[in-house]
């Protein structure tokens, strides 16, 4: 380590202990009188206000994909790098409803994953086995994109090799052991703070050392116009235009299917909670345009992205740590690098425990123990929780995809053929279990084979380097691609109608829906949820 960010690495330590210290203090903080249940340990005992979620569902939606990733992929493709924006505004409007009808349901019913609804709704433990799977292998690859974005802030830091990292989720995993959701729900609240502004400042006191955003703007162009790259450029072109759009949507489709998304969600204490959660979430959707120029910044300042001695190119994850030490004094500096290491480890502890809830719930307790206690459970989740973040490693390892972005990307392709079980099933149960398991089986082999076919031309590998599949593959004269999951999940949808009408016309049994005997919109306060037995459907 140089001793040249001294200053910035003591800051940050710093700070990363007064977190760590706060995420063991957690497990006092409302603590009930007996925290071994999923109830308690996995969603906080179902009790977090409006203040509490805001923070915390920001926390575990706007991880170091947004304050590394983003910035990283508008710094080298410019315009598409601003998908994340209109996602972030569709998708709260698209939800609004979804999520107060899951909040009923699971609050009813006592369900604590996704997969345990399709359990009961579709009478399947098959599908919902496939459900939680599905979960779990998607949310691998984005635990990994915070371990990335940990790593870059090292990086800028001076400091190499795997052991600091493994340090950094050791303790992580020591907290989230003993505090379960309540430590990334305490935490959110200063990794927000230290977020608001770092941001704030870096918007103002960056364009005004750069000569204003005239000249940011110019010589973004100047760059990308010099770049032999058909899709990028500091406007959207005829050949990344379906990119940008299938991005946006496709990706808002995907947000709060994944099982972090839903853990933030299902720990509100009621559905008035949530409605107000989703007029309010957009205020990080400002925020997230804001850091997305953190990209273009980057080209102006002439930041030049540290080098991987394994490949012997530069890493753009690192443009942006990059650029704080080279903008702010290194006091500041040192306090940006918490902001961001901060704003990993709390999504990461989220989805640990979502990944970890899911496994335990409905694999465990559905194949291993039907007769499981609740304590049984929660020592399961705990344990496992620790091993999902080794599976988030090994993403690292073996996928290696030219942005960091791709790996939250190649996890959306994943988690959206969930779609039609967990939020369509929702609202309508035309679709007959056995279609739902013949869409799911299609959708994954469609869109793992086009990911396959993606080459990554950043390091020469010619298979999972991304998420934007050429429409030439299909037979097509163009340079434009899709996002693979838009494609995945139609193909999914298909063959799941197609598959039901035939299931349908055979007369084969489907499985009975055990939601029926409760209120979607039931209520804190409703009669009908005092009735109703809390057990769940197992």
């Amino acid at each position: 380590m140089s001793g040249q960010h001294t200053t910035e690495l003591v800051v940050f330590v710093a700070l990363f202990l007064v977190v760590s210290g706060m995420g063991f203090v957690a497990a006092k903080w409302r603590r009930p009188k007996d925290i071994e249940s999923l109830h308690e340990w996995g969603l906080g005992g179902r009790n977090f206000g409006t203040w509490i979620t805001w923070f915390l569902v920001g926390g575990d939606l706007y991880t170091a994909y947004t304050f590394v990733a983003v910035p990283a992929l508008v710094f080298g493709a410019g315009a598409l790098g601003f998908y994340a924006l209109p996602y972030t505004v569709v998708v709260y409007p698209l939800v609004f409803l979804v999520l107060a009808r899951m909040w009923s349901v699971s609050h009813v019913h006592g369900f604590v994953t996704p997969a345990d609804f399709v359990r009961a709704r579709f009478g399947s433990p098959t599908l919902a086995l496939l459900i939680a799977i599905t979960g779990i292998v998607a949310t691998m690859p984005y635990i990994a994109l915070q371990l990335i974005g940990i790593e870059a802030v090292l990086k800028a830091m001076g400091i190499t090799g795997h052991l600091p990292i493994i340090i950094a989720f050791a303790i992580l995993a020591a907290y989230t052991y003993q505090s379960g959701l309540r430590a990334p729900a305490l935490i959110a609240f200063v990794k927000d703070t230290l977020i608001y502004i770092v941001i704030l400042a870096a918007v103002i006191y960056i364009p005004a050392k750069l000569g204003g955003w005239g000249s940011i703007f110019d010589a973004a162009a100047e760059k990308f116009a010099k770049t032999p790259a058909p899709g990028d450029g500091i406007l959207l072109n005829a050949n990344n235009q379906l990119q940008y759009i299938t991005l946006a949507f496709g990706s808002a489709l995907a947000l709060f299917l994944y099982p972090h998304s839903l853990t933030g969600v299902l720990a509100s204490k009621n559905r008035n909670v949530i409605k107000r959660n989703m007029s309010a979430l957009p205020a990080y959707s400002f925020l997230l345009g804001l850091i997305a120029l953190l990209g273009f910044m980057a080209i102006a300042a002439g930041v030049k992205p540290i080098v991987n001695p394994e490949t012997g190119k530069g890493d753009n994850n690192t443009v942006v740590p990059v650029l704080f030490d080279q903008m702010f004094p290194d006091w500041f500096t040192g306090v940006a690098y918490a902001a961001i290491g901060i704003g990993a480890l709390v999504p990461a502890a989220i989805m640990s425990i979502a990944a970890a809830n899911l496994f335990t719930r409905n694999i465990y307790r559905e194949y291993l123990n039907k007769q499981a206690t609740d304590a049984q459970e929660a020592k399961v989740s705990k344990l496992v929780s620790l091993v999902v973040k080794v599976g988030a490693v090994l993403c690292i390892l073996l996928l290696d995809p030219q942005f960091s972005i791709d790996l939250q990307l190649i996890g959306g392709v994943v988690i959206l053929q969930t779609l039609p079980s967990v939020a369509l099933g929702l609202y309508t149960r035309w679709f007959h279990k056995g279609g739902l398991i013949a869409g799911w089986a299609a959708g994954l082999a469609a869109g793992m084979w086009m990911l396959y076919l993606i080459p990554n031309p950043a390091n020469g590998k010619l298979h999972f380097g991304g998420s934007a599949f050429p429409l030439a593959n299909f037979g097509f004269d163009t340079k434009a691609t899709l996002y693979a999951g838009v494609i995945a999940l139609t193909v999914n949808l298909v063959v799941a109608a197609v598959a039901t009408l035939i299931f349908r016309a055979a007369k084969v049994a489907d499985g009975e829906d055990a939601t029926s005997r409760g209120d979607y919109f039931a209520d804190e306060g409703d009669p009908k949820v005092k009735d109703l037995d809390l057990s769940g459907a197992h």
